[in-house]
């Protein structure tokens, strides 16, 4: 991991951006709607960032950059066209412990900006640690056909039912199972306003959940990208994930990040499964393809689990 991935809160946070050029104008548009408080140091000022200081939305100082001019700044981008200018600022920032970017240079820079898709309060970044700005493009566009555009409705709504579904379930399990069925109703997925998510989360409410005890097997191969749609929700509804004893790889990996983990051998998975199975969890046992097919069908038919066999 090239670059710890993480969301900054900068609102009312100074940023110091050195250069008023097209590639400022960029970065200054962000920072306004991150909240920051920005001051523009450039002895040129571009006509949109100029525009935004008559405005008073950021404080433009009119003189050539100096190393002093870093004092006092939570976070600072060097933007100019010239390098050495650039290296300098960040040479000068680092000696105070501010966090710099330098534009187009990852060597320079304490933090990234990745590709983002804005689904306000939903964000989805996307970065290569500046190796392939194309492919992160490429990557965001596929992603964005993806991603419903009421996502920012979904999470309005749901962020102001936490203290109502607290009254109705007592647990943190009990609480994920109940939107996680709720996020895949049809009616959700669909919905345009608040009336339609307020209709369905209340009669979904009154539906007690059945069992969910669940065996899922799934049959990895050797490509994880062989695995199906129908595959991959399973592995991210599943409770527990079991793995073959020395496989923690790549499938293992592809399950909900906070599903508990345990490695298997196929003598005694039978009796593994069973318990975890009397515990009311869901339950996704990943097999190599071909690995002890006897032990794992069999086992899938006793319980009537659901099996899914890689393509």
């Amino acid at each position: 991991m090239d670059f710890f991935p993480v969301f900054l809160n900068l609102k009312n946070r100074k940023v110091l951006v050195v250069g008023g050029g097209d590639v400022a104008c960029r970065k200054v548009d962000l920072l306004l709607r991150a909240g920051a408080d920005i001051t523009i140091i450039s002895p040129q000022l571009h006509p949109h960032l100029s525009r935004l200081a008559a405005d008073q939305r950021l404080t433009y100082i009119k003189q050539k950059y100096d190393p002093s001019c870093v004092i006092g700044f939570h976070q600072i981008w060097a933007t100019t066209d010239a390098p050495e200018l650039n290296h300098q600022v960040f040479s000068d920032a680092e000696n105070e412990g501010i966090w710099t970017n330098v534009v187009d240079d990852p060597r320079h820079c304490h933090f990234i900006t990745p590709s983002m898709i804005d689904r306000t309060p939903i964000q989805v970044a996307i970065s290569s640690g500046g190796a392939s700005p194309v492919l992160v493009r490429f990557i965001r566009e596929k992603l964005e056909t993806q991603l419903p555009q009421n996502l920012s409705l979904l999470a309005e709504f749901s962020g102001k039912q936490r203290e109502r579904i607290k009254q109705h379930f007592k647990t943190v399990d009990e609480r994920r199972k109940f939107w996680e069925r709720f996020f895949r109703l049809p009616t959700v997925e669909q919905a345009s306003n608040i009336a339609s998510l307020e209709q369905a989360f209340t009669l979904l409410l009154s539906k007690p959940e059945a069992q969910t005890s669940h065996l899922y097997l799934i049959e990895t191969g050797l490509d994880p990208e062989m695995l199906t749609l129908k595959a991959l929700r399973v592995m991210q509804q599943s409770d527990v994930v079991l793995y073959p004893e020395g496989s923690n790889d790549i499938f293992v990996d592809l399950c909900r990040r906070d599903a508990d983990r345990e490695p298997y051998i196929p003598e005694t998975l039978q009796n593994q499964v069973h318990a975890l199975l009397n515990e009311g969890l869901r339950v996704c046992v990943l097999a190599p393809k071909a690995t002890h097919p006897e032990t794992l069908t069999s086992l899938c038919q006793e319980i009537k689990g659901l099996f899914i066999p890689c393509i």
